[in-house]
């Protein structure tokens, strides 16, 4: 519970868009833009190792790759991950990576 709160708190203070440089090296952050909260089943948020808040790996409605999405995982939901390591854990693993 302590640690809900904790995670409601941050997500609170932190802005709802962010601008990244791309990086080609694994590891690196992605270009982020926002998802189309409409078209997720999925939406949930969590603070990454940067204190960032991201968008949780969703599947959406339609079926078409949502904005912002930076891998494609292994039981066909979406990552928008900003990091490789850990990417559609818990997901099958990552099925393709976006460019």
């Amino acid at each position: 519970m302590k640690r809900l709160f904790f995670a409601v708190l941050i997500a609170a203070c932190i802005p709802t868009s962010f601008s990244y440089a791309k990086s080609p090296d694994p590891g690196q952050p992605y270009p982020r833009q926002d998802a189309s909260e409409s078209d997720l089943t999925n939406h949930g948020h969590y603070v990454n190792k940067d204190g960032k808040e991201v968008h949780s790996p969703s599947k959406t409605k339609s079926g078409k790759a949502p904005a912002g999405e930076s891998a494609h995982c292994r039981d066909g939901s979406y990552s928008f991950s900003m990091h490789h390591r850990g990417t559609c854990s818990g997901h099958g693993g990552v099925a393709q990576w976006r460019n």
